[in-house]
């Protein structure tokens, strides 16, 4: 059914990768439609299905195997994840974080401390084989929270507005931030030390205020430079100049980003952090639909693209090792636990802490993310030949923790809602 795409002497497209695109995004609406019906993120039902389907070889069907390794639709999966954070940070305001305050800069950063010593100690411990960078790596996928399914319950519970929300809310966005910038110089000691550099205190500094540089320089760009470059681009009569402009500007800071060595995710999130409302306006006024909503097609097609990849390459003959079972249950068992720390952070009285700790737990597709990033980075063995960082059995326990701990804070967090020492009114006694 599906064959891999090689040259074949010309310039043409392999006619098999356009069925093998139609087949993936297939069977990732399929299983987002699913799991939506449940209530349940439609991530978590591309990655499902991309686990199933993949699982197929298991009973001799090898045709999909091709999926797993072809380069366009691993290209599409990247520029899918690439749009996904720069739609990530157009829903960050920076003004908004600076609003939420203190508790949510203390949440957040607790939310990354503890989940990342906690993740690396496991890793230690399940991975004695593999490297120290590798460990810290895993520790860094538990850093993230996917504030969009948080986002969700909230919302469909009527509790957005309440304060322990706002702070959830708050410290989630940090937590993407932090995160992102964790894996910027994760990522880049383990490049600096695949190269042969030694990985010291002063070298990982570097990289820190490289990654840190690269925001800053980012959101000044958008301050100073972005307002008259929009308002030029405005002039233009000719249609879809807003979504262009948008997309030349994230796909710049993306590839700017892997220039200087960080992932281009970090370029791309930071891009979407800098654009506002203000840079629309010459396209608004002209009667541009709002960059939101054109982006949405984009997304709509690409992203699932990414989720299906990342389920069909989770090898599902790692479970039948006890060990590997062991790490998926302790990493998933400490990235909850290590977001509970979160609670212990609050600053303000009167609040419900357990809900905050709760509404930190899930990783969702940005965990996923980060575990996709270390698949594609390599660290030389103890015999000197390249492996991956994350490799095909660790991958399959970081999916697996991203998955329970999505499946697992809607239902704990209305509970937490729902008790009744926890209900408005005791909320409005205790504040006063």
């Amino acid at each position: 059914m599906f064959s891999d795409s090689k040259s074949n002497g010309h310039n043409e497209l392999n006619p098999f990768v356009l069925i093998g695109i139609a087949f993936v995004l297939l069977i990732g609406k399929v299983g987002g439609e699913i799991f939506e019906r449940v209530r349940q993120p439609a991530v978590l039902g591309e990655l499902v299905a991309g686990m199933l389907i993949g699982s197929l070889s298991l009973v001799g069907f090898k045709a999909i195997d091709a999926l797993k390794t072809d380069s366009v639709i691993a290209a599409l999966a990247q520029i899918g994840v690439i749009i996904l954070l720069f739609e990530v940070g157009l829903e960050t305001n920076l003004k908004e974080m600076k609003e939420v305050g203190w508790s949510s800069l203390l949440v957040a950063t607790a939310g990354v401390i503890a989940p990342f010593f906690l993740g690396w100690v496991v890793a230690r411990y399940f991975l004695p084989d593999e490297s120290n960078l590798a460990h810290i790596f895993v520790g860094a996928t538990l850093c993230a929270t996917s504030v969009g399914i948080t986002a969700r319950v909230l919302r469909d519970l009527g509790k957005v507005k309440m304060r322990e929300s706002r702070i959830i809310l708050g410290a989630a966005v940090i937590d993407d931030v932090m995160g992102l910038l964790i894996l910027a110089v994760v990522s880049g000691a383990i490049q600096a030390a695949a190269t042969g550099v030694p990985v010291s205190l002063s070298n990982v500094a570097i990289i820190a205020a490289k990654a840190f540089a690269f925001l800053v320089a980012a959101i000044l760009l958008g301050h100073f430079i972005m307002p008259p470059f929009f308002k030029g681009a405005g002039r233009f009569k000719t249609s879809g100049m807003l979504l262009a402009f948008s997309i030349v500007f994230c796909f710049t800071l993306a590839w700017l980003a892997a220039v200087v060595e960080l992932a281009p995710i970090v370029g791309a999130f930071a891009a979407g952090l800098v654009l506002d409302e203000v840079h629309f306006e010459p396209f608004t006024r002209s009667g541009e639909t709002s960059l939101d909503q054109l982006l949405r097609p984009l997304s709509t097609v690409l992203v699932p693209i990414f989720f299906v990849l990342m389920g069909l390459r989770v090898d599902l003959r790692a479970f039948a090792r006890v060990d590997i079972i062991g790490f998926a249950v302790v990493l998933t068992l400490v990235a909850i636990i290590g977001k509970q720390v979160c609670s212990l952070a609050v600053a303000e009285r009167g609040l419900n802490r357990l809900v905050v700790g709760l509404g930190m737990i899930p990783r969702g597709e940005v965990g996923l993310i980060f575990a996709g990033i270390g698949t594609g980075l390599t660290l030389p063995n103890i015999h000197g030949l390249n492996e991956p960082v994350i490799g095909s059995a660790t991958f399959g326990a970081i999916v697996f923790m991203v998955v329970v701990t999505t499946l697992v804070t809607p239902p704990v967090l209305k509970w937490a809602l729902s008790r009744e020492r926890f209900s408005p009114e005791r909320q409005k006694k205790s504040r006063k």
